[in-house]
């Protein structure tokens, strides 16, 4: 794979820096550099200085994502390069003008990126190529319609967006499954050191998920009234405290917790139904 275009301070970034990574360490200013690429337009001179200056900026991020997936058997660099290029994918399509924090953009970005890598060489053989192309069309609508309608997209958003019908996102999603299909009793290593690839397996991926989790999220927030919805719009996406939200909806904020709590218990209680 080739590398994309970054300095070379930011690329050699320490595994250790990444492991420890918190995003939200990440300085106001590297948020500044986005909208300060934002506000030129598409040909000014300024704007390509800016977008390396925010790769740079980002690209920890990427290197914490990219170390979260090592020790699957793809090399740490591949891993990395790859991470960068979602990275760079996040920066090139991020509109700050919608209100989305960039972090909560660009990591679902930069996973799908990471996961897509290991599905172009894991897929199994007698998973179909339409199918195959099908699971990696709707990731990349998820993340497009995340940002574009500011909200987790419902399986007939998607469906609307590719064209296609319910029942055919959902057997795209279905054939996810598919994927890496090794049994489990395949042996690895030689001799003494042989061992079966079930007993190398690690715990559940709580990401791995998250794709279909956003699609079954659509429809779980449209059973919660007007209210609701508006609360969860300005906690999650909007990122106001419960102080604020009480400003603006002119409740206590004691009832801004108590109306929070309850649409997540309902949310909580629909996602158990698919879950």
């Amino acid at each position: 794979m080739t590398a994309p275009t970054i300095s070379e301070p930011a690329a050699t970034t320490a595994p250790s820096t990444a492991q420890k990574l918190d995003p939200r360490a990440l300085t106001d200013s590297a948020a500044d550099l986005l909208n300060a690429m934002a506000a030129l337009p598409a040909g000014h001179p300024s704007r390509a200085a800016l977008r390396d200056k925010a790769i740079e900026a980002w690209l920890p991020l990427a290197n914490h994502l990219a170390h979260r997936y090592s020790g699957r058997g793809e090399p740490t660099d591949d891993l990395a390069q790859t991470a960068a290029v979602g990275l760079i994918k996040a920066i090139d399509k991020f509109d700050p003008s919608r209100g989305v924090d960039f972090a909560g953009y660009a990591i679902p970005t930069i996973i799908g990126e990471l996961k897509r890598h290991f599905r172009d060489r894991t897929w199994d053989i007698r998973v179909p190529r339409r199918l195959q192309e099908l699971r990696l069309a709707i990731s990349d609508a998820n993340s497009s319609l995340l940002q574009t309608l500011g909200r987790s997209p419902t399986v007939a958003d998607i469906a609307a967006h590719l064209k296609l019908t319910e029942e055919e996102v959902l057997e795209g999603l279905e054939g996810a499954r598919a994927y890496n299909a090794v049994s489990l009793s395949t042996p690895t290593g030689d001799g003494d050191r042989a061992t079966e690839l079930g007993d190398m397996l690690g715990g559940v991926d709580g990401e791995f998920e998250l794709a279909e989790l956003r699609v079954a999220l659509g429809p779980a927030l449209a059973t919660l009234d007007e209210r609701e919805q508006k609360i969860l719009t300005l906690r999650f996406y909007g990122n106001l405290t419960q102080s604020q939200i009480a400003d603006q909806i002119g409740v206590s904020q004691m009832h801004v917790s108590r109306l929070l709590a309850r649409a997540l218990t309902k949310l909580r209680g629909q996602l158990d139904g698919t879950y």
